[in-house]
Protein backbone atom coordinates (compact mmCIF):
# COMPACT_ATOMS: atom_id res chain seq x y z
CA UNK A 1 0.00 0.00 0.00
CA UNK A 2 2.91 2.27 0.11
CA UNK A 3 2.60 2.85 -3.55
CA UNK A 4 -0.54 4.92 -3.65
CA UNK A 5 -1.31 8.30 -4.43
CA UNK A 6 -2.67 10.68 -1.82
CA UNK A 7 -6.44 9.73 -2.76
CA UNK A 8 -5.37 5.92 -2.34
CA UNK A 9 -5.56 5.04 -5.99
CA UNK A 10 -2.26 4.58 -8.41
CA UNK A 11 -3.16 6.33 -11.67
CA UNK A 12 -2.26 4.89 -15.25
CA UNK A 13 -1.52 7.17 -18.32
CA UNK A 14 -3.98 7.69 -20.73
CA UNK A 15 -6.76 6.77 -18.20
CA UNK A 16 -9.17 9.21 -19.55
CA UNK A 17 -9.67 5.66 -22.13
CA UNK A 18 -12.64 4.37 -19.48
CA UNK A 19 -14.38 7.54 -20.55
CA UNK A 20 -14.15 7.35 -24.35
CA UNK A 21 -15.79 3.66 -24.55
CA UNK A 22 -17.23 4.50 -27.90
CA UNK A 23 -20.74 3.65 -27.24
CA UNK A 24 -21.86 6.50 -25.09
CA UNK A 25 -21.65 10.70 -27.23
CA UNK A 26 -22.49 11.72 -23.87
CA UNK A 27 -18.91 11.24 -22.56
CA UNK A 28 -17.12 12.51 -25.07
CA UNK A 29 -15.00 15.77 -24.99
CA UNK A 30 -16.77 18.97 -26.22
CA UNK A 31 -13.94 19.29 -28.32
CA UNK A 32 -14.15 15.99 -29.99
CA UNK A 33 -16.54 17.10 -32.75
CA UNK A 34 -18.46 14.64 -35.21
CA UNK A 35 -17.76 10.97 -34.96
CA UNK A 36 -16.45 9.61 -38.22
CA UNK A 37 -14.51 6.62 -39.12
CA UNK A 38 -11.34 7.63 -37.22
CA UNK A 39 -13.35 8.02 -33.25
CA UNK A 40 -14.73 4.78 -33.20
CA UNK A 41 -16.50 1.86 -34.78
CA UNK A 42 -18.65 2.82 -38.09
CA UNK A 43 -22.21 3.78 -37.82
CA UNK A 44 -23.35 0.18 -38.97
CA UNK A 45 -20.64 -1.32 -37.04
CA UNK A 46 -22.52 0.24 -34.08
CA UNK A 47 -25.88 -1.13 -35.62
CA UNK A 48 -24.74 -4.55 -35.22
CA UNK A 49 -23.42 -4.22 -32.17
CA UNK A 50 -27.01 -3.04 -31.10
CA UNK A 51 -28.54 -5.86 -32.72
CA UNK A 52 -26.53 -8.32 -31.31
CA UNK A 53 -27.99 -8.07 -28.11
CA UNK A 54 -31.22 -7.94 -29.03
CA UNK A 55 -33.72 -7.07 -32.03
CA UNK A 56 -34.58 -3.38 -32.26
CA UNK A 57 -37.38 -1.65 -34.21
CA UNK A 58 -36.09 0.25 -37.14
CA UNK A 59 -37.24 3.54 -34.86
CA UNK A 60 -35.71 2.77 -31.93
CA UNK A 61 -32.42 1.63 -33.90
CA UNK A 62 -32.56 5.58 -35.95
CA UNK A 63 -32.74 6.98 -32.62
CA UNK A 64 -30.04 5.12 -31.07
CA UNK A 65 -27.85 5.94 -33.96
CA UNK A 66 -28.83 9.56 -34.73
CA UNK A 67 -26.19 10.89 -31.59
CA UNK A 68 -23.44 9.35 -33.71
CA UNK A 69 -24.68 10.57 -37.45
CA UNK A 70 -25.63 13.65 -38.48
CA UNK A 71 -26.67 13.21 -41.74
CA UNK A 72 -29.91 11.54 -41.82
CA UNK A 73 -29.18 10.21 -45.65
CA UNK A 74 -26.45 8.30 -44.21
CA UNK A 75 -28.24 6.85 -41.55
CA UNK A 76 -31.47 5.84 -43.26
CA UNK A 77 -28.87 4.13 -46.08
CA UNK A 78 -27.63 2.19 -42.88
CA UNK A 79 -30.94 1.00 -41.53
CA UNK A 80 -32.19 -0.10 -45.52
CA UNK A 81 -28.56 -1.99 -45.72
CA UNK A 82 -29.45 -3.82 -41.91
CA UNK A 83 -32.99 -4.56 -43.04
CA UNK A 84 -31.70 -5.90 -46.82
CA UNK A 85 -29.20 -7.90 -45.17
CA UNK A 86 -31.82 -9.16 -42.01
CA UNK A 87 -29.66 -7.78 -39.32
CA UNK A 88 -32.71 -5.67 -38.35
CA UNK A 89 -36.65 -6.88 -39.02
CA UNK A 90 -39.36 -4.58 -37.21
CA UNK A 91 -41.31 -8.63 -37.88
CA UNK A 92 -38.77 -10.01 -35.56
CA UNK A 93 -38.39 -7.22 -33.27
CA UNK A 94 -42.40 -7.48 -32.71
CA UNK A 95 -42.50 -11.01 -32.41
CA UNK A 96 -39.80 -11.20 -29.48
CA UNK A 97 -41.15 -8.16 -27.94
CA UNK A 98 -44.24 -10.07 -27.66
CA UNK A 99 -42.97 -12.94 -26.49
CA UNK A 100 -41.20 -11.00 -23.32
CA UNK A 101 -43.96 -9.06 -22.43
CA UNK A 102 -47.08 -11.79 -23.12
CA UNK A 103 -46.74 -13.25 -19.88
CA UNK A 104 -47.75 -10.03 -17.98
CA UNK A 105 -49.37 -8.04 -20.33
CA UNK A 106 -52.56 -8.14 -22.55
CA UNK A 107 -53.16 -8.03 -26.03
CA UNK A 108 -53.84 -4.08 -25.79
CA UNK A 109 -50.66 -3.11 -24.14
CA UNK A 110 -48.59 -4.76 -26.32
CA UNK A 111 -49.67 -3.82 -29.70
CA UNK A 112 -49.66 0.03 -28.38
CA UNK A 113 -45.96 -0.58 -27.21
CA UNK A 114 -45.30 -1.74 -30.58
CA UNK A 115 -47.03 1.40 -32.35
CA UNK A 116 -44.71 3.76 -30.31
CA UNK A 117 -41.79 1.79 -31.40
CA UNK A 118 -42.96 3.23 -35.14
CA UNK A 119 -44.72 -0.86 -36.30
CA UNK A 120 -48.04 -0.18 -38.74
CA UNK A 121 -51.29 -2.03 -38.17
CA UNK A 122 -50.57 -4.15 -41.01
CA UNK A 123 -47.18 -5.54 -39.80
CA UNK A 124 -48.83 -6.01 -36.79
CA UNK A 125 -52.40 -8.53 -37.80
CA UNK A 126 -50.67 -11.89 -37.79
CA UNK A 127 -49.37 -11.27 -34.13
CA UNK A 128 -52.88 -9.34 -32.74
CA UNK A 129 -54.55 -12.63 -34.04
CA UNK A 130 -51.99 -14.69 -32.00
CA UNK A 131 -52.53 -12.65 -28.93
CA UNK A 132 -56.30 -12.37 -29.11
CA UNK A 133 -56.28 -16.21 -29.18
CA UNK A 134 -54.38 -16.79 -25.84
CA UNK A 135 -55.58 -14.01 -23.81
CA UNK A 136 -58.04 -15.37 -21.81
CA UNK A 137 -54.96 -17.99 -20.58
CA UNK A 138 -52.34 -15.10 -19.96
CA UNK A 139 -55.63 -13.02 -17.97
CA UNK A 140 -56.16 -16.09 -15.80
CA UNK A 141 -52.46 -16.40 -15.13
CA UNK A 142 -51.81 -12.90 -14.54
CA UNK A 143 -55.15 -13.17 -11.94
CA UNK A 144 -54.14 -15.99 -10.18
CA UNK A 145 -50.76 -14.61 -9.75
CA UNK A 146 -51.66 -11.15 -8.44
CA UNK A 147 -54.80 -12.20 -6.66
CA UNK A 148 -55.88 -15.98 -6.67
CA UNK A 149 -59.55 -15.25 -5.01
CA UNK A 150 -62.33 -14.07 -6.77
CA UNK A 151 -64.01 -10.48 -5.86
CA UNK A 152 -65.83 -10.74 -2.36
CA UNK A 153 -67.53 -7.41 -3.14
CA UNK A 154 -68.25 -4.59 -5.64
CA UNK A 155 -65.60 -2.39 -4.18
CA UNK A 156 -63.32 -5.71 -5.06
CA UNK A 157 -64.06 -6.63 -8.48
CA UNK A 158 -63.65 -2.81 -9.33
CA UNK A 159 -60.14 -2.95 -7.69
CA UNK A 160 -59.16 -6.63 -9.62
CA UNK A 161 -60.99 -5.33 -13.17
CA UNK A 162 -58.61 -1.77 -12.90
CA UNK A 163 -55.31 -3.67 -12.45
CA UNK A 164 -56.34 -6.22 -15.41
CA UNK A 165 -57.46 -3.15 -17.44
CA UNK A 166 -54.28 -1.34 -16.58
CA UNK A 167 -52.09 -4.52 -17.79
CA UNK A 168 -54.16 -4.03 -21.40
CA UNK A 169 -56.51 -7.14 -21.03
CA UNK A 170 -59.36 -6.42 -23.18
CA UNK A 171 -63.05 -5.42 -21.13
CA UNK A 172 -64.58 -8.59 -22.19
CA UNK A 173 -61.98 -10.98 -21.41
CA UNK A 174 -61.82 -9.21 -18.14
CA UNK A 175 -65.26 -9.51 -17.40
CA UNK A 176 -65.47 -13.03 -18.43
CA UNK A 177 -62.93 -13.67 -16.25
CA UNK A 178 -64.31 -11.91 -13.22
CA UNK A 179 -67.40 -13.12 -13.76
CA UNK A 180 -66.99 -16.62 -13.89
CA UNK A 181 -65.52 -16.67 -10.10
CA UNK A 182 -67.90 -17.62 -7.52
CA UNK A 183 -69.47 -15.84 -4.67
CA UNK A 184 -69.59 -12.29 -6.44
CA UNK A 185 -73.10 -11.44 -8.67
CA UNK A 186 -71.64 -9.11 -11.41
CA UNK A 187 -75.29 -7.43 -11.58
CA UNK A 188 -74.89 -5.54 -8.10
CA UNK A 189 -74.15 -1.78 -9.23
CA UNK A 190 -71.65 -0.13 -7.46
CA UNK A 191 -70.64 3.86 -7.32
CA UNK A 192 -66.79 2.72 -8.30
CA UNK A 193 -67.45 -0.05 -11.39
CA UNK A 194 -65.57 -0.67 -13.45
CA UNK A 195 -67.65 1.08 -16.52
Amino acid sequence: MGNRSDDGFSTVSGGDDASSDGDDPSRRGSGAGPPGASSGPSLKARAVAYLSRREHSRQELRRKLSAWCDDPAALEAVLDDLAREHWQSDQRYAQAYAHRAAARQGAQRILGALRQQGLADDQLSDLRDSLRSTEAGRARAVWARKFGQPPADPREYARQYRFMAGRGFSADCIRRLLDSRDGFDPDTPSADGPD
